[in-house]
């Protein structure tokens, strides 16, 4: 059984803290797998390199077409929900896909920091865009956000 766990210093992003390690046979979601990039970067990617976490998201889901696994997949580099999100909500292009996008864009913030940070934002807008599907808005949600 593999189990990641978090190096000293390792962790990338603000909202990872207090992350357990998981089994890699636990994992449930591409989220799962970020969870693990985001607590031991240097064991996943190069350098911080998002190319090569990109190239790792799309091995993800050739493996999820290969096993016919049924999970939505977010993180195609170009025409993705996230690439979309980023499209949408930046103005940015997403010709080269989200990984060149960010990198170029945010060029002062470390990129795999940037990357998790908009990865956080997007699941919030994502979570959120369920829950107005199913007919429900939260007590707390800001209406100009949420279309109404």
């Amino acid at each position: 059984m593999l189990v990641m766990s978090a190096g000293e210093g390792d962790m990338v992003g603000a909202s990872g803290g207090g992350l357990k390690a998981r089994a890699v046979e636990e994992w449930r979601d591409v989220y799962d797998l970020l969870d693990a990039v985001r607590q031991r970067p240097n064991a996943w990617v190069r350098n911080g390199s998002l190319q090569e976490l990109a190239v790792m998201m799309f091995g993800y889901h050739l493996a999820l077409q290969v096993h016919d696994v049924d999970e939505a997949f977010e993180f195609h580099r170009g025409s993705g929900g996230f690439a979309s999100w980023l499209s949408r909500t930046r103005g940015w292009s997403m010709a080269t896909g989200w990984d060149a996008a960010i990198t170029e864009n945010l060029p002062d913030e470390p990129p795999l920091d940037a990357f998790f940070r908009l990865v956080d934002e997007y699941r919030e807008f994502a979570s959120a865009r369920f829950v107005k599907s199913l007919g429900m808005v939260p007590v707390h949600a800001d209406r100009a956000a949420w279309g109404s």
